[in-house]
This record gives structure tokens, C-alpha cells and sequence, in this order.
């Protein structure tokens, strides 16, 4: 963990450094309160956590609702995803992940889990606690951050040894979804030609004729992923190329820390380099040996998160340190996917080295429970 974290301040600074901004210092400090609230829950008793599930579910949705006061901050690229305190900035929807995890561990752990008619309540309580947080976070709108909440979920499901019935059901709905979200793409494009507008021009305005509760914007990342050749390449599908040519300039061992020219020149835009494309800046300086290294941090990392799932001495803990090792895994494989032109962008970062105070405090306090399951695994 503190390995990341230094990684993440040398290249937030390396990003930065031709630009006169001086944001890895704030990262030193995120980094300072991070490690304080580690600490803090790591030696805090992970039973109490499932005694006080009920009220840190209430909480998550409280501050969510936040969203819709005069504590919201103005709106960024069309989304109100912050509160605005003066001096800093809390995103919401990083209480909500922990408020899902918890939650959703509370119920496994007290619910009898058998054949179908044993599961199914339990699995109506999982789904109306969870839809909640995630319309709200929908609602904001922030797709990427509702996305990891339903494979923690699933995977916490499928240990808990519920019946495979379920997984069917979600499977089919998912392929429904996809189908539905394609078709709504699709006339997306059709719309754009038909009236001869660009992508990065127009302003909402198939958002009138769709259904769906997609943004324009999110459909042009969807376009920019399937469909890169049929779109405004200097628009929409800047990024993915501009984070290709990084990732792909910096050869076997890179061209050393501050000697990349993508972030530094602006090619790779400077509003994301240091955040949601870290790991391009990473790539293009260190390498593919470079890559491969910080890779295999999080493989350590994401290892221990089971290796300590399957100490624990309760049904809670174990659930607790495999929700927070998922969540991790689908933050790292979706934000090192999006940069290399894997998976489509939704603006996850990645763990301990984008820039961010809310989600390295996040980040700080998951992996403060799975060291607080390994702690007290034997006092019983």
C-alpha cells in the first residue's frame, strides 16, 4: 500500500511538472490522512463494524442526499458528484461503496442461505438496500462509481453458496441490458447523422428522444470504445489515443521519471493525467518492466485480500476482506483497461495513485478492515 502510494505521488508530481501545479503535495497530505484512518480501523474491532452496519448504511445515503443541497459543489462536465466545504471537496459516492460492502456482508452473515425459497428473501433485501445508493449515484450522473457495486455483490453471493438459479437470472438481465444499451448507442449514431451533428458539438439533445437515463456524453464514450474509426478522433477518443501513444511510446523500460512528453505537453490532457490516467503516465516513463512491477503490487495486494478472507474466523470477516478485495480488483482492471483501449472510459481511478483525497481516504479505510479481519481472527 504505502509502495503505491509513493509511486502515485512521484508521477502525479512527474505530470505535473512542466505545468506549474503542485497538486502532489495536496496527494501527501490525502496520503497523511489516509494512513490515519488505516490505522485507526485496522485496530477498531471489524465486529463492531457489523454491530454499527445498519446506522453506516444510513450514513452513506445521508451524505449521497447531500448531493442535493446547497452543500453541492457547481457542476464538472455535467455532473454534481462533490460537496463543496471551501478549502476541499468530498465525493459521496465513495462513502456509499463502503456503506453497500457493509451492508451487504451484515445481511449474508445474519441470513440463512439454503435452498431457493431460504435464499430468496435474502436476496430482496440485498437488492432494494443496493438500489438505492446506486440510483442515487446514477442519478449524480456517475455510471462508473454504480459500476463496481453490483460484482461486489455478485461475488459476495456466489461465496455465500446461493443457489445458482440466481446468477442465471443476473446473467440474462445483464445480457438484456447490454442489448437495450446498444440499440439506445445505435440510434445515438443514427441521430448524429441524420442531422449532420458532431459528438463534441451538439448538446443534449437525443437525451429528449431516449428512454434511457444515459447522458450524451456517456453515449460518446460507449461510441469512442465499439466504434473508434466512426468518430471525432480529436474529440471524443482524444484521450484513448493520446493514452495509447503513452503507454506504447515508453517501450520495454520508458524513457525515465520526468522525461515522458505526453502529460507534460498536453497531448494527454492535463485534467486527467494525474487522476484517471495515471497509469499512461507511469507506462510512458517507466515501461512495460515499470508496468509490470506496479501490476504486480496490486496482485499482491488483491492476494492478500483473499489469503486474509480465508483466515478469518467468521462468516462477516470473510465477507468483509473478499467485498473490499473485489472492489479494488474492479478499479484496477477497469482503469488500467481503459488506458490501454480494454474498456471503455468511465473515470474510475486507480488505487493509492490517482489523485484524490475522498477516494485515497476510501481506499485507506477498506484496506484498514481487511487488516482489522486478519487482526482479530483469533480472538474467539
Amino acid at each position: 500500500m504505502v509502495a503505491l502510494m509513493a509511486t502515485g505521488v512521484f508521477f502525479i508530481y512527474s505530470a505535473q511538472v512542466y505545468t506549474g501545479l503542485s497538486q502532489f503535495r495536496m496527494q501527501v497530505i490525502w496520503i497523511g490522512g489516509g494512513l490515519v484512518a488505516y490505522v485507526f480501523v485496522s485496530y477498531l474491532d471489524y465486529r463492531i463494524v457489523l454491530r454499527s452496519s445498519h446506522w453506516i448504511y444510513l450514513a452513506a445515503i445521508a451524505i449521497l442526499l447531500l448531493l442535493w443541497t446547497p452543500l453541492a459543489g457547481p457542476p464538472r462536465h455535467g455532473a454534481v458528484r462533490w460537496l463543496d466545504f471551501g478549502f476541499f471537496s468530498v465525493q459521496p459516492s465513495e462513502a456509499a461503496k463502503l456503506g453497500c460492502l457493509v451492508i451487504t456482508a451484515s445481511i449474508l452473515a445474519r441470513s440463512r442461505v439454503g435452498s431457493l425459497r431460504e435464499s430468496l428473501l435474502t436476496v430482496l433485501k440485498i437488492g432494494v438496500v443496493i438500489s438505492v445508493p446506486m440510483l442515487l449515484i446514477f442519478m449524480q450522473p456517475d455510471l462508473g462509481s454504480a459500476l463496481v457495486i453490483p460484482p461486489m455483490v455478485l461475488s459476495l453471493l456466489y461465496v455465500a453458496n446461493f443457489p445458482k438459479i440466481y446468477f442465471g437470472v443476473v446473467i440474462g438481465a445483464l445480457l438484456l441490458m447490454i442489448a437495450i444499451v446498444a440499440i439506445d448507442v445505435r440510434g445515438y449514431e443514427r441521430f448524429l447523422e441524420e442531422n449532420n451533428l458532431s459528438p463534441t458539438t451538439h448538446r443534449g439533445q437525443y437525451e429528449e428522444h431516449s428512454l434511457l437515463p444515459l447522458r450524451d456524453y456517456q453515449r460518446n464514450r460507449i461510441l469512442s470504445f465499439v466504434a473508434p474509426e466512426r468518430i471525432d478522433p480529436v474529440g471524443i477518443g482524444w484521450n484513448v489515443r493520446q493514452s495509447l501513444i503513452s503507454v506504447g511510446s515508453g517501450g520495454a523500460f520508458g524513457k525515465g521519471w520526468g522525461e515522458g512528453t505526453q502529460a507534460q505537453l498536453g497531448y494527454l490532457p492535463r485534467g486527467v493525467a494525474h487522476n484517471d490516467f495515471i497509469f499512461s503516465v507511469l507506462a510512458e516513463e517507466k515501461g512495460f518492466m515499470g508496468s509490470a512491477l506496479v501490476v504486480g503490487i496490486y496482485g499482491l495486494l488483491l492476494a492478500n485480500g483473499v489469503r486474509v478472507a480465508g483466515l478469518a474466523r467468521d462468516r462477516f470477516g470473510m465477507l468483509l476482506a473478499l467485498g473490499v478485495t473485489i472492489i479494488f480488483s474492479v478499479h484496477v482492471f477497469i482503469n488500467i483497461g481503459m488506458t490501454i483501449g480494454l474498456m471503455p472510459i468511465t473515470g474510475l481511478p486507480l488505487p493509492f495513485l490517482s489523485y484524490g483525497g475522498s477516494f485515497m481516504i476510501s481506499c485507506c479505510i477498506l484496506l484498514g478492515l481487511v487488516q482489522s479481519v486478519y487482526r482479530f481472527r483469533r480472538e474467539y
